[in-house]
């Protein structure tokens, strides 16, 4: 068996007037994140991750913020495009472990959905789907709530040499 890791990071601005997505998820928040698309930072951070894993690059370069077809889309949308870019590859998800950086909203209660959302579209089992919430005790953008951070780290495995 053939296996890769892949990591990625992202950061948006909290924004006004826009509903806070995180994992697909849509959160009970009075900000949104702000950005081309709906700003999914969580999924994003996947996306970079899963493009890494099997040298494609990042999701900038797959998905231009410049690109008027992006503006706004639903970053399910873009997950799903990657997750066909790698299955034509040859890849597939071993786990996902992602972890999203956040003084406010709390997240607990919204992690289990975050999940199953992030396994469904991964096509893996929620078991390999771990999401984790953390914050920086104050510290930093993210502390002081001008923010989000997410970062992942995906495997992906092939039978192929």
């Amino acid at each position: 068996m053939n296996i890769r890791v892949g990591q990625g990071f992202d950061v948006h601005a909290f924004a006004e007037n826009r509903d806070l997505m995180l994992g697909g998820v849509k959160v009970d928040y009075h900000l949104g994140l702000a950005g081309h698309s709906d700003a999914d930072v969580l999924i994003h951070a996947v996306c970079d991750a899963l493009l890494g894993a099997a040298g494609l690059g990042d999701i900038g370069h797959h998905f231009p913020d410049d690109d008027p077809h992006y503006k706004g889309i639903d970053s399910r949308k873009l997950l799903a495009h990657v997750m066909k870019s790698i299955h034509d590859l040859g890849w597939k998800v071993g786990n996902l472990d992602a972890t999203v950086i956040v003084q406010k909203p709390k997240l607990a209660t919204y992690i289990p959905d975050m999940r199953a959302c992030l396994a469904s579209l991964l096509l893996i089992d929620v078991a390999a789907c771990n999401v984790k919430a953390t914050t920086t005790e104050t510290l930093g953008f993210t502390g002081r709530g001008e923010g989000i951070a997410a970062q992942a780290v995906v495997l992906l495995e092939t039978n192929r040499d």
